[in-house]
């Protein structure tokens, strides 16, 4: 074992990439060159605990549905918009 130390900067860019980005573990080890069990480690010890990544999932999908709606609402106030625009209009 080297023993070498690595920023915490460092570090988070390479959970970053596997959380994320979606990389795989052995690729990002292997293209910043540290052991993939180090990076293993890194990610788990980065990782929520188990009734903390539910709540955040659960936070997440909430949030899309709320996204979701205020999309649908603002085109529904877009179109209202429009029509009201359309129907001031002088009949001529």
């Amino acid at each position: 074992m080297s023993g070498k130390k690595y920023s915490r900067e460092f570090k988070e860019e390479a959970v970053r990439q596997v959380i994320e980005r979606g990389y795989s573990v052995k690729d990002v080890a292997a293209r910043i060159g540290v052991s993939a069990h180090s990076l293993y480690k890194w990610v788990r010890a980065a990782r929520p605990a188990s009734g903390e990544a539910s709540e955040l999932a659960q936070s997440r999908l909430e949030n899309q549905k709320l996204k979701a709606e205020n999309r649908r609402l603002q085109e529904e106030r877009d179109i209202l918009k429009k029509a009201a625009a359309y129907f001031a209009r002088d009949p001529e």
